[in-house]
């Protein structure tokens, strides 16, 4: 970006009647960028009408902190900041092409968490990059850092708790929403000597982060599901939900994914 003062300047010397190629190279700014600069002079910016609550002299907790709850949830399954240039962090969230609800809610939730930035949809393969660039990312989700999540430290500020503690559910969302899923389970059991089928529903959770996975499970020990460790090839990667009142809690509040 740059500042009214150079946007200025170059409007200044086409008033001189300069060509536009001659102010392009004098200021080194690109001739397509001027002449945006004829319709509208003031930067956009990525933060230009609401300060970051935890930047204040007196922090506060994030805008909408139920969207906010939901969203930590999915950028800790599914989600990363990246460093771009001045100062500003890009937020990505990956959402199958499956679920497309669950894209409009993460949409939703960014634009709840900062409702003066712009919200986008990229397009991959399977999937979309549901993206937003703001300079406070990394002050909103301080678990940002180098390398992936499952190889640091992952521990929520007292602020971020307090938020969890008051929206657990949308918490658990967001988690079950990026790295979880309900399925139908089934067996069969022999009745008067016949054996049936039955099936039921469960909850699972994957992720190889210690941290981030006692995090949901806590958070479930806080809302009353009862759950259990499931391993795989001897590595503790899943959490399963599976008692008939525990799964029932989970429908109510969570659900499947649409």
């Amino acid at each position: 970006m740059y500042d009214t003062g150079t946007r200025k300047r170059a409007l200044s010397l086409l008033s001189q009647g300069r060509s536009l190629n001659s102010v392009s190279k004098e200021i080194g700014v690109s001739r397509a960028a001027i002449r945006s600069w004829k319709v509208r002079i003031e930067p956009l910016g990525y933060d230009r009408a609401r300060p970051c609550p935890r930047c204040r002299d007196t922090p506060s907790e994030p805008d909408a902190p139920a969207a906010y709850s939901y969203l930590l949830g999915l950028y800790l399954g599914d989600g990363s900041i990246s460093h771009q240039r001045r100062g500003v962090y890009s937020l990505r969230i990956a959402c199958a092409d499956a679920w497309p609800g669950l894209i409009d809610a993460c949409a939703a939730a960014i634009q709840a968490v900062r409702p003066d930035n712009k919200v986008f949809r990229v397009q991959s393969v399977g999937c979309q990059y549901v993206t937003c660039w703001s300079k406070h990312w990394a002050c909103l989700f301080p678990q940002h850092g180098p390398g992936k999540k499952h190889t640091r430290k992952i521990a929520l500020e007292p602020w971020q708790q307090e938020i969890v503690d008051a929206h657990p559910w949308e918490f658990i969302r967001g988690l079950i929403h990026s790295d979880g899923c309900r399925v139908t389970n089934w067996t069969t059991r022999v009745v008067a000597g016949e054996r049936k089928r039955y099936e039921y529903p469960r909850y699972f959770f994957s992720n190889k982060s210690d941290d981030i996975r006692k995090l949901f499970s806590d958070t479930l020990d806080r809302v009353g599901v009862g759950w259990t460790v499931l391993a795989r090839n001897s590595d503790p990667f899943n959490i399963s939900v599976a008692r008939k009142a525990s799964v029932a809690l989970m429908d109510a509040h969570v659900g499947p994914k649409y």
